[in-house]
């Protein structure tokens, strides 16, 4: 932590500097503002080469402070999923704040003026998204009524056109939709006759499912916190309480529980499992604090091996972190568990009846061997890093293939590889202080050495755990927004929540728009058919159609 602090300090005095330069030049870029033509430049040489001088420091200092604060902050939000320090987050933010600044004085550079400056390659823009809607707004030529060329009289025809597109917002709106059902009466034996009620997400509630799904969205996937969003709301002047969206929360999470059932038991069937923790704040009921509950994610994606079967990723909520929840949730799981080295997942192992195999994950081995490489430089850290990347290579021109190609691969390849890394290390940690954070990081790899290996002979196995990592992003984007959750049914309802979105995304679902279909179906839908609705069974384009006849 002091070394990645000291690491952080020394960015900023870098962007202080930049940003100390550009005030310098802005002023001297000022005084000259006001001349327009060359004439009006000073005449002394040196003036002018002192000034283009500046110029290219500027320039310079700022384009690579912009790279050095890109590649460090890519680095902390890849990395970091626990709480940091409240001065390290401080530390942080002022470098995305940094960051804004620099590339925000980097796009205000004027394209050309009184001062030379080389010809700097553009990027290519990306085409706007054909799916939009389009707006064309002619601008025609200034020519006289009759159509006729200003200096000789001549008729004008139409030669073509340039057409330049730019991007405009609509702003977000509420409607009111209103359900008239008229009431006929016979005349003869005034039996009354009326069409039943439309089916709601919420029983006798005024929210629709695209109300309902943006809450949802926002809360568990945007990373708006309920209080937040009633603030947006108000400023569109539609008045809906905390206490409000809390109860939409809550009744929706209910409806969509068997879903969430049904992702679970196809989580579970799959024959390898991606697992990891993460911390959650639970506020303790009428004591004013926090206690530490635990969100468990198992990800179930073979598409790496070639594997059809849909992706899917299951969470769960404990109020502890006591090994006895992971062998709850895994007690039907048969087959690889890839997960970190937390001790709660040993039983799971060692289990008498049909025992899990333990793959183990490479990031993490790397993760330690990388910090010490970024605190100390060590040559050491720095060539078994080099290794490691080597092996990341060959997963990267494998990955698609069938599980048998893999493993074919592998042991072609990367086996030679392991066994000389493995030598590597036994040799160097004989040779350091056992104190050492170095020899902590090594005897960390050798003390899983078969289970960092085993995806070398099955090909189903990756060589990390990724996976789970990526999908309890989102868990720590969350915390840091809305602090904690307000129990562990708050926990609960977060985890099934999350399953939902998660699983979504991973189909190549949007969010908004898989839960509002579903909040629009499910309450009429028959219980035995429920599976329809599990995001891999929803057509992605029916889903674009709903979403633009809704606009």
């Amino acid at each position: 932590m002091a070394a990645r602090t000291r690491e952080l300090q020394t960015a900023l005095g870098g962007v202080d500097r930049a940003l100390n330069l550009r005030c310098v030049l802005r002023r001297k870029v000022l005084k000259y503002r006001h001349m327009q033509r060359i004439d009006h430049l000073p005449d002394d040489v040196h003036v002018l080469k002192q000034m283009v001088l500046e110029r290219d420091a500027l320039v310079a200092s700022q384009e690579l402070q912009i790279e050095h604060l890109k590649i460090l902050l890519g680095r902390l939000r890849k990395e970091r999923f626990g709480r940091s320090s409240e001065t390290l987050d401080l530390q942080i933010a002022q470098l995305e704040l940094a960051l804004e600044e620099l590339e925000g004085a980097q796009s205000t550079r004027p394209a050309s003026g009184f001062i030379a400056k080389a010809v700097k390659e553009q990027p290519v823009r990306t085409a706007l998204p054909p799916h939009l809607p389009r707006e064309s707004i002619v601008h025609e030529a200034p020519v006289s009524p009759d159509c006729t060329c200003p200096d000789c009289g001549g008729a004008l025809r139409i030669i073509g056109e340039d057409v330049t597109e730019i991007l405009e917002r609509i702003p977000a709106r509420f409607k009111v939709v209103r359900h008239v059902r008229p009431k006929m009466s016979c005349a003869k034996c005034e039996k009354i006759l009326q069409a039943p009620a439309p089916a709601r997400p919420i029983e006798r509630g005024m929210a629709g499912a695209s109300v309902i799904a943006h809450v949802l969205v926002s809360k568990y996937c945007d990373h708006q916190p309920l209080y937040r969003q009633s603030q947006i709301y108000a400023r569109e002047g539609v008045d809906l309480p905390r206490s409000t969206l809390a109860e939409w929360v809550g009744q929706s999470s209910a409806l969509l529980e068997p879903l969430v059932e049904l992702i679970g038991r196809h989580v579970l069937q799959g024959q390898k499992l991606h697992a990891d923790d993460t911390p959650v704040p639970v506020l303790c009921p009428g004591k004013g604090t926090t206690k530490t509950g635990r969100l468990w994610v198992y990800v179930r994606d073979d598409r790496a091996s070639a594997d059809t079967t849909p992706p899917a990723v299951l969470f769960r909520y404990t109020p502890d972190r006591k090994a006895v929840h992971p062998q709850q949730h895994l007690r039907t799981f048969t087959g690889v568990l890839q997960a970190d080295a937390y001790a709660g997942f040993n039983a799971l192992y060692e289990r008498p009846v049909n025992p899990l195999l333990e793959a183990a994950c490479w990031a993490h081995a790397r993760r330690k061997l990388y910090d010490i490489h970024v605190a100390t430089d060590s040559p050491i850290a720095r060539e078994a890093l080099e290794r490691i990347a080597v092996l990341y290579q060959i997963e990267e021109q494998i990955r698609g293939r069938p599980p048998d190609e893999r493993m074919a691969i592998r042991q072609a390849r990367a086996g030679p590889l392991l066994d000389d890394l493995y030598r590597f290390l036994v040799a160097t940690v004989r040779t350091l202080s056992k104190k050492s954070e170095l020899a902590g990081a090594i005897r960390y790899a050798l003390a899983r050495w078969k289970a960092l290996t085993r995806y070398k002979d099955d090909g189903r196995i990756e060589i990390d755990n990724s996976a789970a990592e990526r999908a309890l992003r989102a868990v720590a984007l969350g915390r840091k927004n809305y602090l904690f959750a307000g129990a562990d049914s708050g926990g609960e309802r977060a985890a099934a929540l999350y399953t939902l979105i998660g699983t979504a995304k991973l189909c190549g679902l949007n969010p908004q728009a898989y839960l509002e279909h579903v909040l629009t179906h499910i309450a009429e839908h028959p219980i035995n058919r429920v599976a329809e609705l599990l995001p891999w069974n929803v057509n992605i384009s029916s889903l674009l159609v709903e979403r633009k006849d809704a606009a």
